[in-house]
């Protein structure tokens, strides 16, 4: 299949998931739609997944041996031939592999470490390790670095669909859209799998085009080798579904997942999203600590936390947006990026001003991230300083390129109520609403009370 990502000018977004522990923003990030999936090929029912802590600790133990089996190999293999540059190149890979398995940041100085060897054994044409830095950089979400990595291994070898790969996850994430298009299309032209159909279902999803993103994302779940990769493709499955306010059709997806996976963390958290959409609190809330306490990133935590804190429990939610601190500072510690993916939790809950430090370039440097996910973030810090002269610029951006998200509609609503505008406010909260009425236990509440507020005044 080479489907073409677009005529001329082509638009696309692409999924960078795959290399990069997912962040706040979810476009990472292992970040992910599509129609219901009910039932399999055969006919039969999809069989519920089992629940509780101890069956998703099982599993969980499982994807870490899984994830840890290869590191061995390799490990093994080194002892015995310690000059195999190739096979040093291949460790470095495999601790990223482990780290985005286990939600564990600890193996990226270890990849980076394996990367280094292979090339100081291989200093010249070594495009397996460029490669593999430029995957370590973006999982790091180093997007700059990520990207002259990636430019480096196709300078060597332009037929290297993994370095194709990465360098789209990094134009997306610094908003080089029309370039990311390119490289998606380069890597699906050069090798068709799994990871190259997920980049171009995200290139679909990021321009809006949710029917095609969809149809992307069931080929990756048909032709996906293993649980893990076919889990990730009906996670983000479920994510288009329930982007799209459709709650039946993201549980279905989620169950499916979880019926080729039951140690995929973010499908536990997927079917907290539907269990908290629907009311059902305590079970949503169950899985979310399960998620939380198995795998900590602060994408995860914050949720919960919101979730607590929209139920009329704050000191508990408190305790969780700690953990988000403390954690980040453990990420950070070791070389990810994540201020970015913590801006709009510092806006709605921490320091403004601190976030959008964090999303302005240093004089003279170059942005770690851009694009619509950036944009969204500034505008919401921006209008939470009461600068919304200044925010409405960007939550004008964040919606121009066509990507589904009632988030970027309700920010951009509100922006525009704070300004006075009132039509446009109640167009862009309807529209919200209309897209996901459920798109957080925290801000669509607040959707719907402005709205009607504003339809009060109106009469």
């Amino acid at each position: 299949m080479k489907r073409r990502l677009g005529g001329g000018a082509s638009r696309a977004r692409v999924l960078a998931g795959l290399v990069c522990v997912a962040g706040l923003t979810g476009a990472a990030v292992l970040a992910m739609v599509g129609p219901p999936l009910v039932r399999d090929d055969s006919g039969h029912g999809v069989a519920p997944t089992p629940t509780g802590a101890a069956a998703v600790d099982e599993a969980w133990s499982s994807a870490g041996r899984a994830a840890a089996a290869p590191v061995a190999s390799l490990r093994d293999r080194l002892g015995q031939v310690p000059g195999d540059w190739p096979a040093w190149a291949e460790l470095g890979l495999a601790y990223v592999e482990q780290a985005r398995v286990t939600g564990d940041p600890t193996s990226y100085p270890r990849a980076d470490g394996a990367f280094a060897r292979s090339l100081e054994l291989r200093p010249v044409d070594n495009d397996a390790a460029l490669a593999g830095q430029a995957a370590l950089a973006a999982a790091r979400h180093d997007f700059p670095g990520a990207l002259r990595a990636a430019n480096a291994a196709v300078a060597v070898n332009p037929f290297h669909a993994t370095a194709h790969g990465v360098r789209f996850d990094a134009l997306v994430e610094l908003g080089h859209y029309p370039e990311a298009w390119q490289a998606a299309q380069t890597a699906v032209d050069l090798r068709p799998d799994v990871a190259s159909l997920a980049r171009v279902a995200y290139a679909f999803e990021l321009r809006g085009e949710i029917d095609q993103a969809a149809a992307m994302l069931r080929r990756v779940a048909d032709d996906a080798t293993s649980a893990a990769d076919a889990a990730f493709a009906y996670f983000h499955l479920g994510e288009l579904a329930r982007h799209s306010g459709d709650l039946v059709g993201a549980d279905e997806a989620y169950q499916r997942g979880q019926a080729s996976d039951p140690s995929s963390v973010s499908l536990l958290v997927g079917r907290a999203r539907v269990a908290a959409a629907r009311g059902e609190s305590e079970a949503a809330l169950a899985d979310y600590a399960v998620a939380a306490t198995r795998s900590p990133q602060p994408w995860i935590v914050a949720e919960y936390g919101e979730l607590l804190e929209s139920l009329g429990r704050p000191d508990e939610a408190k305790r969780q947006y700690s953990l988000v601190r403390s954690t980040a500072e453990l990420m950070r510690a070791q070389g990810v990026e994540v201020d970015v993916e913590l801006a709009l939790f510092e806006a709605d809950h921490g320091d403004p001003a601190a976030a959008l430090a964090a999303l302005s370039p240093a004089p003279g440097g170059e942005p770690h991230r851009a694009g619509v996910f950036v944009d969204d973030a500034r505008a919401w810090v921006l209008h939470q300083l009461g600068r919304d002269d200044e925010a409405l610029p960007s939550a004008e951006s964040a919606l121009g390129l066509g990507t589904r998200r009632a988030l970027f509609s309700y920010h951009r609503g509100v922006v525009h109520a704070a300004l006075g505008r009132t039509d446009a406010a109640v167009a862009d909260l309807r529209a919200a609403l209309d897209t996901d009425p459920h798109f957080s236990p925290l801000h669509a509440p607040r959707a719907q009370a402005l709205l009607a507020s504003l339809d009060a005044s109106a009469r």
